[in-house]
């Protein structure tokens, strides 16, 4: 009977703390879509900086009478999870941290805090680097007509742009989570630093068949989330060493 109590008030709680936070969501979700206009200027920006110096016009194209309001529903429900996701992290943690011991609270709150920062430092990756890089790659395709009948030019539509690098930026930023999970997989046993050693050929080609699959078909953004990922793999490797040297103490202490 008790479990069955303390069952229904962990349920109770949970679901408590998950309303919690799709209330805060939906909050941030009605703000995005008031400022809709200025966050999609904002993500717009990565296109205007690298078409600025162009001599010929440029601009952003919408073909349907509803596809502008699809956009900005889409840039607030973009913009609310991105607000929100550090909040629903947090009401987790409150959820678990009671059942936690105060060493694995103390473990767990660096990732708590790495978790959101590296999810932004992979959307800024994408921001300042990877969409200019592959802006500029697609329009050299470009031609005046010199060599064909008629000019090809860009004519970007807004869905498709704000839709490609919202879809980047969630890409990078939950691919950057990989010294997260190789570090707590390192923690529970499953894996350790001469394991990630040897498999690295291994993850070479998966990291990169990751990229090809999430980004576009083209080589900037490709290359633009492998090398990273590979750079993190490597040092989630140095990271778990510190792990295992640190539970190694631990255990020393404690015995």
């Amino acid at each position: 009977m008790s479990d069955n109590s303390s069952f229904t008030s962990h349920f109770v709680e949970l679901r408590s703390r998950l309303i919690k936070s799709l209330i805060f969501i939906f909050v941030i979700f009605v703000i995005s879509y008031t400022f809709a206009e200025h966050i999609y200027s904002f993500l717009v920006s990565p296109y205007a900086e690298a078409v600025k110096d162009d001599p010929g016009s440029r601009r952003l194209i919408f073909t349907a009478l509803h596809e502008t309001f699809i956009t900005y529903l889409k840039v607030a429900f973009f913009a609310a999870i991105f607000i929100g996701s550090p909040f629903l992290l947090i009401q987790i943690y409150k959820f678990i941290a009671p059942g936690l011991y105060k060493n694995e609270k103390k473990a767990l709150l660096p990732y708590l805090i790495s978790t959101p920062l590296l999810f932004l430092f992979g959307g800024m990756l994408v921001y300042y680097l990877v969409m200019p890089l592959a802006i500029k790659f697609f329009l050299s395709f470009e031609s005046m007509g010199s060599n064909t009948n008629l000019p090809i030019q860009l004519e970007a539509k807004v869905n498709e742009y704000l839709s490609l690098i919202m879809r980047l930026i969630f890409a990078f930023g939950i691919s950057f989570q990989l010294p997260i999970l190789l570090n707590l997989l390192a923690r529970i046993g499953v894996v350790n630093s001469e394991y990630l050693k040897k498999t690295r050929r291994y993850v070479i080609v998966i990291i990169f068949t990751l990229a090809a699959i999430l980004t576009p078909p083209d080589p900037i953004t490709q290359v633009g989330l492998a090398i990273p990922l590979l750079l993190l793999y490597e040092l989630s490797i140095i990271t778990v060493r510190f792990t295992e040297k640190k539970n190694k103490n631990e255990n020393i202490e404690d015995a």
